[in-house]
């Protein structure tokens, strides 16, 4: 089975960039130089040391059903939006992650963890029940919202 991996729209968060810090605190995010490397959800690639970021709080699951969900993101200026078949991106094999699926009326199926260097064959097994319709990965340890799989 194929799958597609999505980070979120860049166009989402754009206009958040050009806010003051009180506005953007106004709206629950904060501007952070960052010391160390963290997940940006747009292109799904790791910041590096020194770059600026903005931490959000964002409605990555916005659902009519027990399993909406908002929670803390990193975002960085001027990213794409990851979309790709078949490609696992560096910033998810590098971490433990929790692979959640589920149905068209968003209520979970299963869920697992797995070690990002083996994430294919959970993809692929957790997309194949014909109830699937969606998977959501985050990352273990904090619980934050990684990325969006569907079958390709």
């Amino acid at each position: 089975m194929t799958f597609r991996i999505l980070g979120l729209p860049a166009e989402e968060f754009t206009h958040l960039f050009d806010l003051s810090d009180f506005d953007l605190a106004a709206q629950g995010g904060v501007r952070r130089t960052v010391d160390a490397k963290y997940p940006c959800r747009v292109s799904l690639t790791d910041s590096q040391p020194g770059e600026e970021l903005l931490l959000i709080n964002y409605e990555h699951h916005p659902v009519e059903s027990p399993y909406r969900m908002r929670f803390a993101i990193f975002v960085r200026e001027g990213d794409q939006t990851y979309d790709k078949v078949n490609e696992i991106p560096e910033q998810l094999r590098n971490r433990i992650l929790a692979v959640r699926s589920f149905d068209t009326n968003a209520m979970m199926v299963d869920n697992r963890l797995v070690d990002g260097n083996e994430i294919e064959p959970a993809l692929e097994e957790m997309l194949a029940p014909s109830n699937v319709d969606y998977l959501h990965i985050h990352f273990a340890a904090a619980g934050c919202y990684a990325a969006k799989v569907e079958k390709a």
